[in-house]
């Protein structure tokens, strides 16, 4: 037989082959690959998502004072919206609901105070850090009573506010640490945010419910001002006002009678102490004598 002396080429790139592979074969591929190992079914479902960014409501009438906050809180890699009045506020919040709501307190028409109120009844606890140009005590203390998780008087450092959005953020974060807590009828499920009395939910602030968990996480035990301040704001300082407005509007949500507290008592010149075992609503003195 006459043997062909053609040289056989190597064969070149090709159309890949569209009909089914034989049974047994190798799927084609790379030269220098290794056998390939089978991806589970539920990769794609098991992967972790990538963490949402933040969502901030900036709530301003001056657009200087929004421009410069919205671009710090951008630059922060925040997802930020604005709003330059309380109508326009509580519609955005409606349509798209902040994780956190920087709020003027002075606004034109309606006042923060009400977007506040309103915007906790529509939308429910958003966290809100409330803007202020006054320097009165009440005023502050009365952004406090209505519900805002923090304050930040007007002028203020935009770096300074970066950073109490990143710690009010944090709070909300559950803590990985511990499960739920109970005591006296009341209890706490750090992960639902979610807190009861004798079975009923109850309507908790941010600041709230964290100062509440920080209580029966350590019955029996005196912290002063300072303390919560530091544990449960975490802040190395600030108005001690602060803790005293949340303390009794804690007092007002979980106390038989506020006036005569029995759980959360009042330790004299120290500050507070949550005592889930006193019996005698006889002990405490009035709420509304703070140390």
């Amino acid at each position: 037989m006459q043997q062909s002396h053609e040289r056989q080429e190597p064969a070149g790139p090709g159309p890949a082959p569209t009909g089914p592979t034989p049974a047994g074969a190798a799927s084609p591929g790379p030269a220098d690959a290794g056998p390939a190992s089978p991806a589970p079914a539920d990769a794609a479902s098991t992967a972790p998502a990538p963490a949402r960014p933040a969502r901030i409501l900036v709530v301003d009438d001056d657009p200087t004072v929004a421009e410069v906050v919205t671009g710090y809180l951008d630059r922060a890699g925040y997802v930020v919206d604005r709003a330059g009045d309380g109508p326009a506020a509580l519609a955005r919040a409606a349509g798209n609901r902040p994780d956190l709501v920087v709020l003027d307190l002075m606004l034109p028409g309606m006042d923060g105070l009400e977007v506040c109120r309103r915007m906790r009844a529509d939308s429910g606890p958003v966290p809100v850090i409330m803007l202020t140009a006054r320097g009165d005590e009440d005023d502050r203390i009365l952004g406090l009573e209505v519900g805002a998780d923090d304050y930040v008087t007007k002028p203020f450092s935009p770096r300074e506010l970066v950073l109490r959005v990143e710690s009010v953020l944090r709070r909300t974060r559950p803590r990985a640490d511990t499960g739920p807590l109970g005591a006296a009828g009341l209890t706490v499920d750090p992960a639902a945010r979610r807190a009861t009395k004798n079975g009923a939910e109850l309507a908790l602030t941010l600041r709230e419910f964290d100062l509440l968990a920080f209580f029966l996480r350590h019955p029996g035990r005196a912290y002063g001002r300072e303390d919560l301040m530091r544990e449960v704001w975490g802040w190395d300082f600030g108005d001690l006002s602060t803790v005293t407005v949340h303390v009794r509007r804690l007092r007002g949500k979980v106390e038989d009678d506020p006036a005569r507290p029995r759980l959360i008592q009042t330790v004299w010149g120290v500050g507070y102490r949550f005592d889930p075992s006193a019996a005698d609503p006889s002990a405490a003195g009035p709420a509304e004598q703070e140390a």
